[in-house]
């Protein structure tokens, strides 16, 4: 994340009231969250199981395709705040719908619980910086 601050520091737009912490935990969990879904999603279609892990696998995508245009807007200062406000919820929610069907395979799979953590991880980051815009 050191490398989200430096950018946030030296960009000529300031965050104004929002402590550059919280957006930047936000940023680099909704990108970490994009790439274990991303590896999750591709080690569900190695497993022998993949029937099984079809409804993962979909979450798995649709979460990592959320994420990403999550953190990508987030990395663009002065975006509405009614649009920030909806694309953080949107991302709250496929995280959270993404860790549930997770923890249902951690189990067996290792890596269902890895990106479990990473989903659980990016919600309470979207989840907080919502709180800190005064949003939720």
């Amino acid at each position: 994340m050191n490398h989200v601050m430096s950018m946030l520091k030296t960009h000529p737009r300031d965050t104004g009231s929002l402590d550059p912490a919280v957006l930047a935990e936000c940023i680099a969990a909704c990108f970490a969250c994009a790439q274990s879904c991303t590896l999750c999603a591709d080690a569900c279609l190695a497993e022998d199981s993949v029937a099984d892990l079809r409804d993962c696998i979909r979450l798995n995508l649709d979460c990592a395709d959320i994420c990403l245009a999550t953190g990508q807007v987030l990395s663009r200062l002065g975006t509405d705040l009614s649009v920030l406000d909806e694309l953080l919820e949107a991302c709250r929610a496929a995280c959270a719908a993404c860790a549930v069907e997770c923890e249902k395979h951690a189990g067996h799979h290792q890596h269902c619980k890895v990106c479990a953590e990473q989903c659980r991880r990016c919600e309470k980051a979207c989840a907080d910086l919502l709180a800190a815009l005064g949003r939720r």
